[in-house]
């Protein structure tokens, strides 16, 4: 059945157009009988002549001032139904079918909603990278056997990196033209921005439980006190290992090209700025601890934490390189000959002799395996220079030529790309972990796009992987470049509001509870 409100709506419209056709049929009746009425009541009478010019006169006065109310009634009875009729017209204009009504006034604009999108892309990845760290601190404390409530709190996180993972992949095929219709596309930046409060949601459900299970508000008898021993333990550690990466940084120094340790050049002094932020705010938190404000004491835990699990990622870049130099030394031999088996290939499928290239033209084919050619003999000539060489740079190098011309003919060309994926993808992440107050959203899609193609065991992905992991990190250090580096915060808040590379209290949460506690308590 239809709807009375329905139903009704055409029955008040058919009504107010008979209304006016009422009101103009009216108007017009009073002035046709007005002009009317004075000539029937002149003829009807007797007939009496007028004597003299003056008589006359007054007559046709008369008659003129008679002629003007009926002639103001019909222009008024006309400007009336013309009024309504261009009303109705205009609300019938107004109200048209979904597909052609206009965007109404509330609803964001196509530029609008794409800055939506990115805003909450990085404020997603945000949270889920300080729910990650804070997790990591509570694990910690639990290394006899973690409690079902950790299992749930790595549960929600779990999903929630899965939502992330989601919006980030949406983001992605829409810079790159999916989909193409414009009403399909404002569809894809909402479901961007859904995703992310999602797992924004997904966080905060967990986040009371959470702080339950860390009893941060215990004191220093309680889970306050084991955090503390924790969060300073972990700091003694990496403040050993700050002297042995310098020394590893050193040694990379001089058995290399300076190109293959540029990446980490930096990070040491990096390190150590944190640790003197941390070891600030650890004895601030003890210092409030003592005093019994638990909530001053937690709020400052945090920052230092953050700043410790920085630091972590700092450190553990350069040794990782260390590693990474490494294998990708003992690959680029093997590299180059597989490298050369699948230039012979390609050879042998211009001959004529195999069918291994069947989608490429022979002139293409034939460029592709000059230019390989030209890439090996450089690579070759570098090696027996016996001046140091960038060992992934070479392997880089090796594998991006013969990728074009890869056939399976070599199993070391895949393991050689995914050693130079893996380091390029974990080098990004890392800037955007101790930058992440001025990375954006440019550099944090196309690492996550990388991550998804680094666990691929294809050539093609792989490479991929590699070139937009090399493009996230450019695009980071861009962003770090035009933000710059502000001087050292006066307090968390400060460096929560100027982006500061000290980290601000953070919880594990989303967008309800991740900055939940310690900002009122901060001084100023």
């Amino acid at each position: 059945m239809t709807s009375s409100l329905i139903r009704g709506r055409p029955r008040r419209a058919r009504a107010h157009i008979s209304v006016l056709v009422v009101h103009t049929l009216l108007g017009a009746l009073v002035g046709v009988t007005w002009l009317v009425l004075p000539g029937t009541a002149v003829d009807s009478g007797p007939q009496r002549p007028v004597s003299g010019a003056l008589g006359q006169r007054d007559d046709r006065g008369t008659h003129t001032a008679d002629l003007v109310l009926p002639v103001i009634a019909v222009v008024a009875a006309g400007a009336l139904a013309s009024f309504g009729f261009w009303r109705r017209r205009r609300r019938t204009t107004r109200r048209t079918a979904p597909g052609d009504a206009p965007v109404p006034a509330g609803e964001p604009l196509d530029e609008e909603l794409d800055e939506r999108a990115r805003d909450a892309l990085v404020r997603a990845d945000g949270w889920v990278r300080v729910s990650r760290e804070e997790l990591g601190f509570a694990e910690a404390r639990f290394d006899d056997g973690a409690p079902q409530e950790i299992e749930d709190v790595r549960r929600a996180l779990r999903e929630a990196e899965t939502e992330l993972a989601a919006a980030f992949r949406i983001r992605w095929r829409y810079e790159h033209g999916e989909p193409g219709e414009g009403a399909a596309r404002r569809h894809a930046l909402a479901g961007v921005v859904g995703r992310c409060e999602e797992a924004g949601r997904l966080l905060d459900v967990r986040a009371a439980a959470f702080d339950t299970l860390r009893g941060l508000e215990e004191g220093p008898g309680g889970g306050l006190g084991a955090a503390l021993a924790v969060a300073e333990g972990r700091f003694r550690g990496l403040t050993a290992r700050t002297g042995e990466a310098e020394a590893i940084l050193r040694d990379l120094g001089e058995r290399y090209a300076a190109p293959a340790s540029a990446a980490v050049a930096g990070n040491v002094e990096q390190a150590k700025d944190r640790l003197v932020f941390a070891t600030t705010r650890l004895n601030l938190a003890r210092q409030a601890a003592d005093v019994g404000d638990a909530g001053r004491a937690a709020s400052r835990l945090r920052a230092a934490e953050g700043a410790i699990a920085q630091a972590g990622a700092l450190i553990d870049g350069v040794e990782r390189l260390r590693r990474e130099l490494a294998t990708a030394a003992g690959l680029v031999p093997a590299a180059l000959t597989g490298a050369e088996t699948e230039i012979a290939g390609a050879r042998r499928a211009l001959a004529g002799e195999s069918a291994a290239h069947p989608d490429v033209t022979p002139g293409e084919l034939r460029a592709r395996t000059g230019h390989a050619d030209v890439v090996l003999a450089g690579v070759r000539q570098e090696l027996a220079s016996g001046r140091p060489y960038d060992p992934l740079g070479l392997l880089r190098r090796i594998v991006r030529a013969v990728a074009p011309l890869a056939a399976g003919h070599a199993g070391v060309l895949p393991a050689a790309a995914a050693v130079c994926a893996r380091a390029a993808v974990a080098g990004a992440d890392d800037v955007v972990t101790t930058h992440g107050a001025v990375v954006g959203c440019a550099a944090r899609t196309r690492l996550a796009e990388a991550f998804r193609r680094e666990r691929a065991e294809n050539l093609a992905d792989l490479v991929t992987a590699d070139t937009l992991a090399e493009e996230a990190r450019a695009l980071a250090d861009q962003d770090i470049r035009l933000h710059g580096h502000p001087p050292e915060p006066t307090s968390d808040l400060t460096a929560a509001a100027t982006g500061a590379l000290h980290p601000a209290p953070g919880s594990y949460g989303g967008p309800r509870t991740g900055a939940r506690r310690g900002k009122a308590n901060e001084p100023r």
